[in-house]
């Protein structure tokens, strides 16, 4: 492998079945990540986990906090400061109820997995540090699925401050994966005197990294990522702080990016459209080039 991209092996077989018609591409899960940052000396670093080897979805690669939308997300209206849902769903391409749905996982994945809450008192305030037992004990809650993630935020009487998160980009994963997600990556930066940790139990790792070495890493072979976070990495390089990122978010492209598998002269092409060095060619019957 010239560089960490993960290419799991049943990938080609189940490419071809897709270009045959044997395969049916089930429906992509709504879900959202974030790449959380934070300013040091020298660059902004960003917040990343490694995912367990045993797991059965991209096991070792590194990844930013995220996950699926809980449904009943779209039931109940949030204590909700900043855009609002009309604005979110314009700049997000869906109707009102879904967008507060995407942002509350943002928000509530980020909680649960590095145990940082975009959430305050006020409109204008966030919480800090929520690193004590009670805290806690809300959280593992909230993975449980236990309360939702509204119950949470009026038992601790908290607003979720959408005013903090920027929308990045939007990739669906391709459609020969048996697990589908249509996935907004959002940015923020780390909320004054809170701490992140890994709280999740999908990773064995976490790490504050560079993106421009996260990157370099992922080029040596050393890093194992999916494409969407080689390629966010690569765009996140330019920034000179959390802040600028996050400002530059409203003026991003949210098409979404989708995987294209066609055959072609014999050979198996696996491109993402606007990214070019994630394309494979499969001879058929061979090994992906």
């Amino acid at each position: 492998m010239a560089n960490g991209q993960w290419y799991p092996p049943e990938w080609p077989d189940r490419i071809r079945a897709l270009t045959e018609g044997r395969l049916t591409p089930v429906v992509p899960k709504r879900a959202a990540t974030v790449m959380l940052l934070k300013d040091t000396d020298g660059a902004p670093v960003v917040h990343m986990l490694r995912r367990r080897a045993s797991m059965a979805f991209a096991g070792g690669a590194y990844a930013y906090p995220g996950g699926g939308v809980d449904p009943r997300d779209d039931d109940r209206q949030i204590r909700w400061t900043g855009p609002t849902r009309a604005w979110w769903a314009s700049r997000l391409g869906v109707d009102e109820t879904s967008a507060q749905a995407i942002v509350c996982a943002a928000v509530r994945e980020t909680y649960e997995e590095a145990g940082v809450l975009l959430a305050g008192p006020t409109p204008d305030s966030v919480v800090g540090d929520t690193t004590g037992d009670d805290w806690e004990a809300d959280r593992e809650a909230l993975v449980a699925r236990d309360v939702s993630f509204a119950e949470f935020l009026d038992r601790r009487g908290l607003v979720l401050r959408s005013d903090l998160l920027g929308a990045w980009t939007r990739w669906i994963t391709p459609e020969f994966e048996p697990r589908r997600y249509d996935t907004w990556f959002f940015v923020a930066a780390l909320p004054e005197g809170q701490r992140t940790r890994n709280a999740s139990t999908e990773a064995d790792r976490t790490v504050w990294i560079r993106p421009g070495e996260a990157a370099d890493a992922y080029d040596k072979g050393d890093l194992l990522m999916m494409p969407p976070t080689i390629a966010t990495l690569r765009q996140l390089r330019s920034y000179d702080s959390a802040a600028e990122a996050v400002a530059a978010a409203p003026g991003r492209d949210l098409a979404p990016v989708l995987a294209q598998a066609r055959l072609e002269d014999g050979e198996l092409v696996l491109s993402w459209p606007g990214h070019d060095e994630f394309t494979k060619h499969i001879p058929t019957g061979g090994a992906p080039a």
